[in-house]
């Protein structure tokens, strides 16, 4: 995820000591301080590279991960920032955060939030919803959203309730990249946090959130349990629908909701969805309801303890990634896939990753999308047609766990029906370290590696 937050956005601020101070019996002091270091380079933008190859055994693939998780947190802790305040219960007195964005992203834009738990922290830990309010009177819309969280039958679990900074224009969106910026922060301190249960993250929201986290969970699904927009509706082609292949996804919006043709737009969502569904049997989990005779206020109480059944996959076997721009930007990678050179001919295009993983084998089928307007609804493009043509270049890395591979074994990668790979692979220090820093993510730390070019 292109070292999210800190190596494309942040403004560049000194971490606290040159390295963090690890306990890690695994790697020796020496190993731990070269982590570290890069590590604090990632989060300053620095540019940085981790050149050691140094084998890992099979045995102590776990160990290592957890030595390289502490190297990972302790630097996250240490880097100068403004963190996650202490949540406060909801029967205590409100204690609002507040999160400065990038200037270069949104001027003039401090987000204050709250942060609310409810109920008792469980053994694995909270679970961690992200809210995001409507686009009314912004400090009516924020007070509004604390009351309704706090409200929810989803105990225990924690909300954090920001704010939008700037409530006019373009700057109220949920998705512009300095929005994503603070997502990806709230991410990357959710996964340190051993308070919070890196599996079971959700975005949700209502009217302008809902637009806002339908689009996000497209964009994020892979560090998702869930995600559940609320009258809303989006044009598919701001947020497709096979991406959410492996999460939760809740929709719903009044029958009679007509304003920007929400509620063509959710239907068309279940229509698409439902296809998927048939397509991948138990991949595609959804709730997409047209509530009967209802507008744009529906109830918004069945959304949360909806998805809080689901917990993430964070090694799926099977997964779709249509890597589209996000107000101008992309990601980088995908679950186990990292982009190092795109497919795509023009900016018209679109790249589509589609992942199967078996018997050892990564079946990677890479085409490139077209999107044709076919009708357009207050002046806005809603409905599209679709052409795809497979890609004639690129090049990937195909990150693997010992989760779904033998490392005893021969890997097979085959990629647009043509063996690209096929032969032993050792899980490394440079494939750990460097997936760390790609994705922030316990989940995803991965101790080998293969790279294919598309052709």
């Amino acid at each position: 995820m292109n070292r999210i937050i800190v190596s494309a956005f942040i403004a560049i601020a000194a971490i606290a000591g040159s390295t963090a101070d690890c306990n890690a019996k695994t790697i020796s002091k020496c190993k731990t301080k070269k982590v570290s270091t890069y590590f604090s380079k990632v989060l300053n933008a620095e540019s940085a590279s981790y050149n050691d190859k140094e084998k890992i055994k099979c045995d102590n693939i776990e160990a290592t991960r957890e030595a390289i998780w502490e190297c990972w947190r302790n630097a996250v802790l240490a880097f100068d920032e403004d963190k996650l305040n202490a949540p406060f219960a909801t029967n205590e007195p409100r204690d609002t955060g507040y999160w400065r964005l990038p200037e270069n992203l949104e001027e003039n834009a401090l987000m204050p939030y709250y942060f609310i738990k409810k109920g008792d922290q469980p053994h694995e830990g909270y679970p961690l919803f992200l809210y995001m309010h409507g686009s009314g009177d912004k400090k009516h819309e924020w007070e509004a959203g604390i009351r309704l969280c706090s409200s929810y039958d989803d105990a225990p679990s924690l909300h954090f309730i920001p704010q939008i900074p700037n409530g006019y224009g373009e700057l109220y969106r949920w998705a512009i990249q300095s929005k994503q910026w603070a997502w990806e922060k709230l991410l990357r301190l959710a996964f340190v946090n051993e308070d919070i249960d890196a599996n079971r993250i959700y975005f949700y929201g209502i009217s302008e959130g809902g637009y806002g986290s339908q689009r996000l969970a497209s964009f994020y699904a892979d560090y998702l349990a869930g995600a559940g927009p609320m009258a809303g509706g989006e044009p598919l082609k701001n947020a497709p629908m096979e991406n959410l292949a492996n999460i939760a996804f809740s929709l719903r919006t009044g029958e009679q909701d007509y304003g920007f043709a929400r509620n063509a737009m959710t239907y068309n969502a279940a229509l698409t969805i439902d296809s998927l569904a048939k397509k991948h049997p138990g991949l595609y989990k959804n709730f997409i309801e047209l509530v009967p005779k209802m507008g744009h206020s529906i109830n918004y109480e069945k959304t949360t303890p909806w998805l809080k059944q689901y917990s993430r996959n964070a090694h799926p076997t099977y997964f779709y990634w249509e890597d589209y721009d996000m107000y101008g930007r992309h990601r980088t990678g995908f679950y186990n896939l990292k982009v190092n050179e795109t497919s795509r001919n023009n900016d018209e295009e679109r790249s589509c990753y589609e992942v199967s993983i078996s018997n050892n084998t990564v079946n990677l089928t890479v085409q490139n999308v077209t999107y044709t307007t076919t009708q357009a609804i207050y002046n806005i493009p809603m409905f599209f047609s679709k052409s795809y043509s497979p890609a004639t270049k690129g090049n990937v890395t195909i990150y693997l766990s010992e989760k779904l591979f033998d490392f005893a074994k021969p890997v097979k990668v085959v990629v647009n029906g043509k063996e690209a790979f096929n032969g032993m692979v050792t899980p490394t220090m440079k494939a750990m370290v460097e997936s760390c820093a790609e994705y922030f993510d316990p989940e995803r730390m991965f101790p080998a590696e293969v790279t294919v070019d598309i052709k």
